[in-house]
């Protein structure tokens, strides 16, 4: 809670007048029944009207500024906890933006939304009764006991018989529920995973007419959700009646005990009324701190989840004094291993992804990379710019140890075209501005005829101005991936990356594609991942990964002669190629 709480920031005012308001409410509250038991003492009883009257007013004003205060209060309340989660979602978030590629790996889409979402309604709520309710019902429990006490005390003691049976009660509903909502937020994220899936994918799922399955799917994960709140509820639902007994239990005691006093002389009419009205107000506090105990028990499983999204630190960090500039576009892996899954391993740890990689790269080289699935061709080119961090060795870019750089000068210096291109929600200019923001309307179809991108944008009724859907669902996967090219481009980086991203591109398309980068962009170091071989031939240098390790480095004709794996798949690709002719 204490991490949380650092972000009230502009709303710790509002925080401190919403209970303020509410002490307010609750004093001016708890003279309604002294007055009331005045009336029926001196004005009713002796039959003086006039002192009825004149009480009967004091008592209207009073209610009415206790309802005052409780509206102010439930103002300031509201205020404050919507704020308060606006700030713990911008928090999320901002540092969400700051997690590294390894960062991301541990947590689910699905889980990261359910926690910016319902988990931080969940406090929201939580914290608007923490303010009101929290402050109002001890409050009126405390007061109103001693209110009773100065009554009579020997009839007051049955409350205090009430609040240790509810006492016991609460605790151990709380006690009880709370492990069951730790478990309810997880399978909240199975059915948001599941949901995110179905949609993101639907064309998939109507192409091979999996709707049933899907639905059986989602069913499935909302059943278990389900199952889990009916646990939790089945013991929540005990607050009810356990109040209601404790009501009427001190309501029937009061009655019953009350008038034998009454009778006695030792408690006047009007104060007993005054004791059923503070027994109200005793057992609806109660009731109040059931509720609160409830909402807590369910916001503290939310609110663990989001500080640990809070508290999630980048493993990539600036270096103390960076470096704001790269020299050129020179690549040098120094004996560079890695692995996804720990940080401190042997050189022939199995866990390596990479292993004792020694690779120089000239500026202005176009490097072509290739290599089987699960060879680590991405894996290698994401260490470039710092997306992971190597666990042994170093990569230099331009004379210099990536991590001496600024991490945004590095980024913008080494453009990468992913081999998952996403387009977002706007027109297609919006979306070439990622990659420069400023750019100019002639910089765009610049970086679009290199892309060759131009030709079928121009083709659009709207042309630079298309709206490209969620996804970029409404255009093709070869011209989705040659928009990102484009965005790519326009960065004017040293470093160009292009992680398999003309596979739905055709050849010939491929082929412009290529010489455009040779003619227009030469000292712009260029390494393409590609599984065809055709688009990487005429690469000044190609790379063979095989399992984590370099197996050759040559031109074209240079691994024709010399590497097997090379060889192989040069061998299948031609004779597929000859069987489609």
């Amino acid at each position: 809670m204490k991490r949380l709480l650092q972000e009230l920031k502009e709303y710790k005012a509002a925080s401190i007048k919403a209970p303020l308001f509410m002490i307010g409410e609750v004093g001016l509250e708890l003279a309604l029944p002294v007055l009331m038991a005045y009336i029926i003492d001196n004005g009713v009883m002796k039959g003086d009207m006039k002192t009825a009257v004149m009480m009967g007013a004091v008592m209207l004003v009073t209610a009415f500024l206790s309802l005052g205060c409780g509206a102010m209060s439930a103002k300031c309340a509201s205020y404050a906890s919507a704020g308060f989660v606006k700030n713990i979602r911008r928090a999320m978030f901002e540092n969400i933006q700051r997690f590294s590629f390894h960062n991301i790996d541990r947590y689910s889409t699905a889980g990261l939304i359910t926690r910016l979402m319902t988990d931080t309604t969940n406090v929201q709520n939580a914290y608007m009764m923490i303010l009101r309710m929290c402050v109002r019902a001890p409050m009126m429990l405390i007061l109103a006991m001693v209110m009773t006490f100065s009554i009579h005390a020997q009839l007051a003691v049955y409350f205090l018989y009430a609040l240790i049976f509810l006492g016991v009660a609460l605790t151990l509903i709380t006690v009880l529920s709370y492990p069951i909502f730790q478990k309810v937020f997880r399978k909240y994220d199975d059915l948001n995973a599941s949901v995110q899936e179905n949609i993101t994918n639907m064309r998939v799922v109507k192409a091979y007419v999996k709707e049933n399955v899907e639905t059986e799917k989602f069913h499935k994960a909302s059943g278990k959700l389900y199952e889990m709140f009916c646990k939790a509820e089945k013991i929540l639902v005990l607050n009810s009646p356990m109040m209601q007994l404790a009501m009427y239990g001190c309501i029937m005691a009061i009655g019953w005990f009350g008038a034998q006093f009454v009778v006695e002389g030792s408690l006047t009419t009007g104060e007993l009324m005054s004791m059923f009205t503070y027994t109200m107000q005793l057992l609806m506090s109660l009731m109040m701190l059931s509720m609160v105990f409830v909402m807590v028990s369910m916001s503290a499983a939310s609110a663990k989840r989001i500080v640990e999204v809070l508290e999630e630190t980048s493993d990539i960090h600036n270096p103390a004094d960076p470096l704001y500039e790269i020299k050129d576009g020179s690549i040098r892996f120094d004996h560079v291993s890695f692995s996804y899954y720990t940080h401190e391993f042997d050189k022939n740890d199995e866990d390596a992804v990479l292993r004792d990689v020694n690779l120089e790269i000239a500026s202005g080289e176009t490097i072509g990379i290739l290599g089987g699935t699960g060879s680590a061709k991405s894996t290698l080119v994401q260490l470039i710019p710092r997306l992971y961090d190597v666990q042994k060795g170093a990569v230099y870019v331009g004379g210099h140890n990536v991590k001496e750089y600024d991490l945004d000068t590095l980024r913008n210096e080494v453009a990468m075209v992913l081999q998952k291109n996403v387009l977002f929600s706007g027109t297609i200019k919006d979306n070439l501005r990622w990659g420069n923001e400023n750019a100019s309307d002639e910089e765009m179809i610049k970086a679009c005829q290199l892309a060759q991108a131009d030709e079928f944008i121009s083709r659009f009724p709207d042309g630079y101005d298309t709206y490209i859907e969620q996804g970029g669902s409404n255009v093709s996967g070869g011209q989705k991936q040659r928009l990102c090219i484009a965005r790519a481009l326009l960065k004017k980086p040293k470093i160009l990356i292009l992680d398999d991203s003309t596979s739905a591109v055709d050849t010939k398309t491929d082929a412009l594609i290529r010489k455009a980068f040779r003619e227009d962009i030469p000292d712009t170091t260029k390494l393409i991942i590609s599984q065809r071989i055709s688009s990487i031939e005429d690469a000044d240098r190609i790379i063979v990964l095989s399992d984590g390790v370099i197996n050759g480095i040559g031109t074209h004709e240079e691994l024709l002669k010399t590497n097997a794996i090379y060889q192989e798949v040069y061998e299948t690709q031609k004779k597929g190629a000859e069987d489609d002719e």
